[in-house]
């Protein structure tokens, strides 16, 4: 995390904090006086509808007044002519309570009663010219002639009726004033109604406002809850509104939203501002000595500049840099050290990755190849372990100094960038250059390097007998990355030691599919299924007299993916990358549950030989296997021979020599398969521990070759006098067959006699041999005959 985003880290909280808090503090303050603000407000409001509502009353009154004072009343009242009052008067009448209004569009309606109930007239101002008093106002009519009250008023308030203001007053028909009470039942009932618009217009805007209903009554109502009003509308009339909660809460929400916007707003410019001043002031000179220190460290800056800033970061600056001149004089050293090999002063595997990782990119910015070389010292350890580590230190020190003058001055003569040279480990050593093959340069480098070893290579006045092995890879022709080049240097070397040694190889196309493959079955090995893709074959094994007395099962795989895989391809991979057991244990199970089908076709006594890896007798676990499966298949331990090669059985160590001799110990059979293809002393012969010895194929190929009999049965007979029976492998033709029966072999195997083969084919294969002996058994008598 960066200095500025740690102090944002730090400060914003705090910041945002305190506006939070103080909104808060506000937000309380500020609540109680909304809440007493809309109190207020309300009673305000309530207080205004009680004046329109009083003031439309007040109107209804004087309107009533001034009817009774005009004289369309009196005449209509008077007249004893009922059509003639009901039409000429009535319609008098009607225009003078029509002139009373300013308003056309206000509802008023003007009733003449005359006790006990008969209404003798009755107009509205409405679009209904056939409308008839309602019987509300006919209700009301009845109660005020039933009453002793001369006057009264009312507000009706029917459900699906528009609310009317009735006032109702009893007239003197003779004075037109009113009547005392004891004149009530001959005086006349006026009635008029007029719809409160203004009243009915204030109160909808009061509900809509506050989202609740105003409540009216003729009894008193009660505030309720924290906002609430009400009003006396007249001595018997009440309204109370009680506004939806919901009200408040938007007024309160509202003043939180700008509150928290405000602390929001505040915030972040606050923030701004101090961060504005933090770097100004702290973090930027801490940024810029921190850059100046990464460039130095990456190399891109030699040394800190001087910096003038103030105060304690500048007393900082100054003593970092007082601190990293100290430090860069140690660093070279130890650098240096680090990166330099300590037994030839040459550079080592880290300065070769970190500087031939740079050599790469800058080859692909400028667009020009590099090649490596790699070269590994051939025969080197036994150098080492024959004259002593001096000689080996010295050999190393002698090699690293004269390729070193070999790269330099080829370089310097063709006007190349310097090369790259290091040690890698022990024998392995490395060239990066920037040229690719073509120009002369790998060519006449890896000749004069190959030319050192023409004849021994000389260290204090003596020759010894190492050679080397170059492997050459281009970028970005064979690999884009180091380590890929590497791999496929290495690769290469490896080819080189395999064409003989003491020369060089570039990698190839065909080398890359090797190794694919060579990975390929690697992991088809490591989720084959052993059931379904291996399977054995028979390679039988005769005496002199033809008769078959073992078999050598062999392993074979087809694998769905790869085809067939050779025995050669995939041991030695199964070996290297672990996998060997899977493979042995199948091989022993399969072999000894087959080996009861071998005896009943060639008899009882008949030796199953199954060939085992090297590496498993480092194991204990391989002995019991044996043991385990034997019992399980009841076979004898003595007609089982386990084969070893002589090139393990040379490097017997203590674990696998007692493997061997548990094995023998339980009646198992000890073979040494491919004697004479390795270094063997007659001294490591008289130790074998094993019952038979069978000769290499390019051992039998070359004594017969040269009819070295005299070599072949001494061999022979030093084999017999350790007790070893010998089996002479790589029997194909009836020479060596003669030449290996007069040496004293005890035993033979090879494609004359047969090739590997199926169980059912060896089957057959034994079937013609019964019927060919038969032939030949029935041809011999003839042949006696004859003679």
């Amino acid at each position: 995390m960066t200095l500025g985003k740690r102090a944002l880290s730090l400060i914003f909280p705090v910041v945002l904090a305190g506006y939070v808090l103080a909104a808060a503090l506000i937000y309380y303050v500020q609540g109680s006086s909304i809440l007493a603000l809309e109190r207020a407000r309300l009673w305000q409001q309530m207080g205004l509808l009680t004046a329109v509502f009083q003031n439309e009353v007040t109107q209804n009154r004087s309107f009533i007044y001034s009817l009774v004072e005009g004289g369309a009343v009196r005449l209509f009242v008077n007249e004893p002519d009922a059509a003639y009052r009901n039409t000429a008067l009535g319609v008098r009448l009607q225009q003078s309570i029509t002139s009373l209004t300013d308003d056309r569009k206000r509802f008023i309606s003007v009733a003449i009663i005359r006790p006990p109930l008969t209404v003798d007239y009755y107009f509205e101002d409405s679009d209904d010219p056939f409308a008839e008093i309602t019987p509300q106002q006919i209700e009301h009519a009845r109660q005020v002639i039933d009453s002793p009250r001369l006057s009264s008023w009312a507000y009706l308030n029917t459900a699906g009726i528009e609310p009317l203001i009735v006032h109702s007053e009893f007239i003197d028909p003779l004075t037109f004033n009113r009547p005392v009470a004891s004149a009530k039942k001959g005086a006349i009932l006026v009635q008029t109604a007029v719809r409160p618009k203004l009243f009915l217009d204030t109160k909808r805007a009061l509900e809509k406002e506050y989202g609740a209903t105003i409540e009216i009554g003729q009894h008193q109502l009660l505030a309720e809850g924290s906002l609430s009003a009400t009003a006396m509308l007249s001595p018997s009339l009440f309204a109370r509104l009680t506004p939806d909660p919901a009200f408040l809460e938007n007024r309160l929400w509202t003043l939180k939203s700008l509150l928290a916007l405000g602390a929001i707003a505040l915030s972040l410019c606050t923030i701004i501002l101090v961060l504005g001043l933090v770097r100004r002031y702290i973090t930027n000179p801490i940024a810029s000595l921190d850059r100046q220190l990464t460039d130095v460290m990456t190399g891109s800056r030699s040394a800190l500049p001087e910096m003038n800033e103030p105060g304690e970061i500048g007393r900082l600056s100054a003593n970092v840099k007082r601190l990293h001149d100290h430090s860069m004089r140690s660093f070279d050293l130890v650098q240096n050290a680090s990166w330099t090999d300590t037994l030839t002063g040459i550079s080592n595997r880290e300065y070769f990755n970190i500087r031939s990782t740079q050599i790469l990119e800058e080859a692909e910015a400028e667009d020009i190849g590099c090649t490596l070389l790699f070269i590994d010292v051939d025969n080197f350890k036994f150098v080492n372990d024959k004259h002593g580590h001096k000689i080996g230190d010295e050999l190393l020190k002698t090699l690293a100094d004269r390729i070193s003058a070999i790269v330099e001055r080829v370089v310097t003569e063709r006007g190349l960038p310097n090369g790259l040279f290091a040690r890698l480990s022990g024998d392995e050593f490395a060239i990066m250059l920037r040229c690719q093959p073509g120009g002369g340069t790998i060519t006449e480098i890896s000749g004069d390097i190959l030319a050192l070893f023409g004849e021994g290579f000389e260290v204090l006045d003596k020759a010894y007998p190492v050679t080397a092995s170059i492997g050459i890879a281009v970028y970005p022709e064979d690999a884009r990355t180091l380590p890929e080049l590497v791999a496929h240097a290495d690769a290469a070397m490896y080819q080189a030691k395999s064409q003989g040694k003491n020369g060089s190889a570039r990698y190839s196309r065909s080398l890359h599919e090797k190794r694919n493959r060579q990975r390929r079955i690697e992991e088809e090995l490591r989720v084959l299924d052993p059931d379904r893709e291996f399977h054995l074959v028979y390679m039988p094994i005769v005496d002199g007299h033809g008769k078959v007395t073992g078999c050598e099962a062999l392993l074979r795989w087809t694998s769905p993916v790869l085809g067939r895989v050779t025995p050669d391809e995939f041991i030695p991979i199964a070996e290297t990358t672990g996998l060997f057991s899977k493979i042995d244990w199948w091989v022993i199970d399969r072999a000894m549950s087959e080996h009861s089908h071998i005896r009943k076709l060639f008899g009882p006594e008949t030796i199953l030989c199954i060939n085992i890896s090297s590496a498993e007798l480092y194991t204990k676990s391989i002995s019991d296997h044996f043991c385990e499966c034997a019992d399980r298949h009841g076979i004898d331990a003595r007609m089982i021979e386990i084969e070893l090669t002589e090139t393990f059985a040379v490097k017997l160590g203590e674990q696998s020599r007692r493997n061997i001799e548990i094995l023998r110990a339980r009646g198992f059979r000890i073979s040494i398969d491919d004697f004479g293809a390795g270094y063997t002393s007659v001294q490591q012969i008289i130790e074998y521990p094993a019952e038979t010895i069978k000769l290499d194929r390019e051992l039998v190929e070359s004594l017969t070759r040269s009819a070295a009999l005299p070599t072949l049965r001494a061999l022979v007979a030093l084999c017999h006098a350790q007790d070893m029976s010998v089996i002479a492998e790589g029997v194909d033709t009836t020479e060596k067959m003669a030449l290996l029966a007069a040496a004293g072999c005890d035993l033979y195997q090879g494609y004359l006699i047969s090739r590997p083969l199926t169980l059912e084919e060896i089957g057959i294969w034994a079937m013609q041999r019964l019927v060919e002996k038969a032939r030949e058994a029935a041809q011999t008598p003839d042949r006696r005959a004859s003679a």
